[in-house]
């Protein structure tokens, strides 16, 4: 009982600092805390005593202290407080008790203050959660990660009212934070002071008077390892996180941050096998004394510049070529694809989020697809860009299933009660999601990523939770067509398989395509043979101009610091230009008589304005103007466009044409309700009449669209089926 009794705050909490000549160890200790919060100042600013007035004056008594400045001011109890926080950490709140006492109230000695909570933060060096080992328990650890879980607030008693059933004697039991419970004594206390001569009470005469005992709020946090801190071939290890207090309900899942607390254990209850379990083994968990959220998307980023980065940041954005250079160092191991390149560079910067008045969101996030042949270097992007974003999250189409992608249900195993733990597109909330293979997802995991990409938010109703989570991400996909290779022969309807919803939400769609030309070739394979070699290519030093961890940096100060805004011409321009767009697709709608597959929308318009906004944003500039257009949309007409009239090359017309012909003769040739041979059909058409094979097998595609004919024996037979 004399340990627990160093976590009560009465103990000390009548002295008032009185004492100090007395040579006990822990009011020594207090007595030399109270002086740290009442004495440290920076440059004649005393900063906790300023601290512990403004929070008390709003009714929150905590303090939030940096480790830092403990150190400085002594740094034997700094050491303490690290090496033994069960111990120091309730004797640091008592000393925040009376330092408020001393501040707010020095007149009134008898007002009676509320318990007072210590956070700690710190920039220390962070450990990892698959490095915590039986060395750190019961140690102060800093630890990074990603948020998954949050249960719902519960309340814990600090102090148990607890009464005899016999002889009605009443006790207060102190119970220690975190996880840790208590158990009620055995024997009545009154039994045990008077001896034997008094009536004995029973065994296990207490019980609870839970009106009469204190609580305090305590939420359950699931921390795990942030995607890109674990290593290949691993599962993301997690750790339960107690917070309480002040500390309950900070975070959200999705967040990342970084926590500072005790390395603590507890023995679970309830559940079989810990009734099974072996006596001394215990799980660990993490008692909070601190939590620092690394990116707060509410106040648009707390990431801390110094003023000489953002010095040489002013300097770089001031380069004319800055736009070249940068797209040039996005995988400067890869050959070519400048414009990808520089599509990659636009995504990675965003344009910019706008909030209507009447509450509607426009997205800022451009999404990017690439959709061509193997061995284009797809997957290196995507690769690279989860390198340099500040927060992305690689997947692949195969492995990743709705629930992964946006959000699952799970049981809490202690309480049976459900919790909602994110999905990549909310655990990527303010970066990138890199989605490969997405040909190979299936449709309905497809599916569930639609609202995710133009509303930004999940919704969710399962087993009886229905909420909305945020997911502002940018999405880059990289896929290949229907057949693995791009058809030239086939309509980019027939060589993509997604329908139109997903493909109009794409602000850039690339075609990306492995041409066949000698000259082209033989640079790319002495741009390989180098790499392999030597580590740089011949044609593109491998040494990028801006290194990763500058642009990643760079990337993070535009986001933060510019929300650019179109110039009244470059509104003009652009507007103009989309009219121009429609007109020009509806012209080779009505040519090749059939819908576009790649749809032209308002959604389109929007992109061109995001990419102009991120062009602007990557020069800190706060206008776009009609440079900006100029190369949005030039950017536009390479990617999208270029994949809508794509397949429609120099022959198109007379192709279409000779389509036309061959549709009516076969009309003619086949009453309804007929059925003829392909290969009759061919011989016919193609040796007799001199038709070429290509617009015959156009042709019949057409009309099976239209479900003029049908196909009979496996594509061998042609059946004419209606007008």
């Amino acid at each position: 009982m004399d340990r627990q009794s160093t976590y009560t705050v009465s103990l000390f909490g009548s002295q008032h600092g009185d004492d100090r000549n007395d040579g006990s160890s822990p009011s020594r200790i207090q007595s030399a805390l109270v002086d740290f919060v009442m004495d440290f100042h920076l440059d004649n600013v005393f900063i906790y005593r300023d601290q512990i007035r403004e929070n008390v004056l709003v009714k929150q008594y905590y303090c939030d202290i940096d480790m830092a400045h403990l150190i400085s001011y002594n740094d034997e109890l700094a050491d303490m407080l690290s090496q033994d926080p069960a111990e120091i950490i309730p004797l640091f709140e008592a000393a925040l008790k009376i330092c408020t006492q001393r501040i707010v109230y020095p007149s009134q000695k008898s007002i009676k203050l509320p318990e007072h909570q210590l956070l700690l933060h710190s920039s220390a060096s962070e450990l990892s959660i698959r490095d915590l080992t039986a060395s750190h328990v019961s140690r102060l650890v800093r630890i990074p990660g990603i948020v998954i879980g949050a249960s719902t607030l519960s309340s814990k008693a600090t102090a148990l009212a607890i009464r005899c059933r016999n002889c009605g004697h009443e006790d207060i039991l102190p119970v220690a934070g975190g996880f840790t419970g208590v158990s009620l004594p055995r024997t009545c206390a009154r039994t045990r002071t008077e001896g034997d001569n008094s009536e004995k009470c029973p065994l296990d005469p207490y019980f609870v008077l839970h009106e009469r005992c204190q609580f305090i709020d305590q939420q359950v946090l699931k921390l795990q390892e942030a995607p890109d801190q674990v290593p290949v071939g691993e599962l993301p290890r997690h750790i339960l996180i107690s917070a309480d207090r002040y500390l309950a309900n900070r975070v959200v899942p999705g967040t990342r941050c970084t926590i500072m607390g005790v390395f603590s254990i507890y023995q679970q209850k309830g559940s079989k096998r810990s009734q099974n379990a072996a006596v001394a083994i215990r799980n660990p968990y993490i008692r909070a004394v601190g939590i620092h959220a690394d990116v707060d998307h509410s106040t648009k980023g707390n990431a801390v510049f110094t003023e000489e980065e953002e010095q040489e940041f002013l300097e770089m954005s001031r380069r004319p070529d800055l736009y070249e250079t940068f797209a040039n160092c996005i995988a400067p191991s890869i050959f070519g694809s400048k414009d990808i390149k520089k599509a990659i560079a636009c995504l990675l910067m965003g344009g910019s989020k706008k909030i209507l008045p009447d509450g509607m969101k426009l997205r800022g996030d451009i999404n990017v697809l690439l959709l061509g042949d193997p061995g284009t270097a797809k997957s290196q992007l995507l690769k690279f860009v989860e390198k340099v974003a500040p927060i992305a999250i690689y997947t692949s189409g195969k492995g990743s299933s709705a629930a992964g992608l946006t959000a699952s249900v799970q049981r809490d195993h202690n309480t049976r009660e459900f919790y909602l733990e994110g999905g990549a597109m909310v655990l990527a909330d303010g970066g990138v999601v890199c989605i490969d293979e997405f040909d190979k997802m299936r449709d309905e995991d497809r599916v569930a990523i639609h609202e995710a990409m133009e509303q930004q938010t999940i919704s969710i109703a399962k087993a009886g939770i229905t909420t909305i989570l945020n997911s502002r991400t940018s999405v880059l996909a990289a896929a290949n067509p229907i057949f693995g290779r791009y058809d030239d022969m086939k309509t980019p309807g027939e060589n993509i398989d997604f329908q139109t919803t997903i493909l109009s939400r794409f602000d850039m769609i690339f075609i990306v395509r492995d041409e066949h030309e000698r000259g082209r070739d033989e640079r790319i394979a002495k741009h390989v043979m180098g790499i392999a070699m030597g580590g740089r290519g011949v044609e593109e030093p491998i040494q990028a101009e801006i290194p990763i961890d500058k642009m990643k940096r760079y990337i993070t100060y535009c986001r933060q610091k510019c929300a650019p805004r179109l110039s009244p011409e470059a509104a003009e321009k652009l507007s103009s230009h989309f009219v121009s767009i429609r007109k020009q697709v509806h012209a080779s709608e009505m040519d090749a008589n059939a819908r576009s597959s790649i749809p032209i929308t308002v959604r389109q318009l929007e992109a061109i304005i995001r990419i102009t906004e991120a062009l602007a944003k990557l020069q800190l500039s706060p206008v776009a103007d009609e440079k900006h257009v100029d190369e949005a949309i030039r950017l536009f007409l390479a990617s999208t466009m270029d994949a809508v009239i794509h397949g429609e090359g120099q022959s198109s017309k007379e192709l279409m044409e000779e389509v036309n012909r061959v549709e009516e003769e076969l009309r003619r040739r086949m009453p309804i309700g007929w059925q003829v041979n392909l290969s009759t059909l061919k011989r016919e058409f193609v040796d007799s009449k001199g038709y070429s094979e290509q617009a015959l097998s156009r042709a019949l595609h057409v009309m099976a669209a239209r479900e003029t004919i049908r196909w009979r024996n496996g594509g061998a037979v042609v059946f004419r089926s209606s007008a």
